[in-house]
Formats: structure tokens, sequence, C-alpha cells
């Protein structure tokens, strides 16, 4: 039995390619074993807040003096913190949002980057350590390794350093390129590769949701 935390982030609801991808990732890690739990977060529909205090970016025991949360942001952090501690595998979808991470992202990245936590910090250690995380995002135009956007995804390198770097997991990226082929004239010329590249990042969820959920590495 494996518990999945399945995070999406795009407003663009069922026409969204990221949040196709996480489904196909889901429904396949929820078949791989009988046993096996979704817990699902809509960050656009229930979107977190903004970091209100300060304060949070630390555990308490690295806390400076007079920062103190309040109870109910404490309570909230705790909350979202808890469900990624107690998942075995995370999935997060995200589109680019002018080449960034979507804000209501961005605010849960905030909450659950805590040193002392779920980093490692003097006073823990690294209680993530080695546990899968797989990003499935979706960028409108082309980002390969040549081009005038190869430099300008400015959200996927950032997950990958907070999630894999500081927090120590095991990062999968799946991605699907030129999603605005079928709404952008500038791309049109890219309709069938765009196509392509989707079911091959589907195909890719479908295959590593199935090894994640039934645990095999």
């Amino acid at each position: 039995m494996s518990t999945l935390l399945h995070l999406d982030s795009s407003a663009r609801g069922k026409a969204s390619e990221s949040r196709a991808i996480t489904a196909a990732f889901a429904s396949a890690f929820r078949t791989a074993h009988p046993d096996n739990v979704v817990l699902r977060r809509d960050l656009h529909t229930d979107p977190p807040p903004h970091l209100p205090e300060a304060g949070l970016h630390w555990a308490p025991g690295l806390r400076e003096a007079g920062e103190r949360p309040g109870w109910a942001a404490e309570e909230a952090q705790r909350r979202l913190v808890n469900e990624l501690l107690a998942a075995d595998v995370l999935l997060i979808g995200f589109p680019l949002y002018n080449y960034g991470l979507p804000s209501t992202l961005k605010a849960w990245l905030d909450h659950v980057h805590v040193p002392g936590w779920t980093a490692p910090s003097a006073i823990s250690g690294a209680p993530l350590a080695g546990r899968p995380v797989v990003l499935a995002t979706a960028r409108g135009g082309e980002y390969g390794t040549r081009g005038v956007n190869r430099q300008r995804d400015h959200a996927t390198p950032v997950m990958e350093l907070v999630l894999g770097e500081e927090m120590g997991m095991s990062v999968t990226v799946i991605a699907a390129n030129l999603t605005l082929a079928n709404r952008t004239p500038a791309l049109a010329r890219h309709t069938e590769r765009a196509a392509r590249e989707l079911r091959g990042a589907l195909s890719l969820a479908v295959e590593l949701g199935g090894r994640l959920g039934s645990g095999r590495p």
C-alpha cells in the first residue's frame, strides 16, 4: 500500500494538459495496488494563502526572537506539511505562467519548504530524502535545448532545486511542449508535434504511475 499526494495548479480545468498528465499518472498509481490511496489537492480551486509570517520559513527551533506566527497560520502550514510527509509519492502538475510557477503552487512551496522540518538543518535530518516526486509540466512554446526559449522555463528548475537539492527528493520531470500550437498562429506548424509530445507525456505518466504505485523503483 502506498499513498500519493496529487497536486494540480492549472487554471484551465478540463482543457489543461498538465492536469491530463497528472490524471493519467494518478489513475495508473491507484490501479497498481488495491490498497493504494490518492490524496488530491487542487491548488487553483482551493489555493493556499501567501505565507503570512516570515517565521514560517523556519521550524520553531530555528526562528529568531520575535518570530511568532499566529496559531491559524501555523495550523494551515502544519496541515500542508503533514500531507507531504505522509505521502510515499508526490505528483505535481503545473503550467508555465509568464515563464514561471503559478502563484498558488509557489505559495504551497513556501509553506512546505521548512529547514528544520522538511529540509535538512542543524536540528534535523532529511525526512524526505529519496522520496519520489514527479513534476508534470505543460509549456506553451518550444523549450528544448535550442531556440529562444531554451533558458526561459523559470518554473521547473525552481521545483528541482527546492524539492530535489534542498529537500533531497528524487525528481522526475514529464514535460509536454508546444501546448499553445492549436491557438497561436506562430506555432500552428507544430500542431502534430505538440500532439505527439502530449501522447508521449501521457504514456510516460502511465508507466511511472504503475511502477511507483506497485512499489518498484
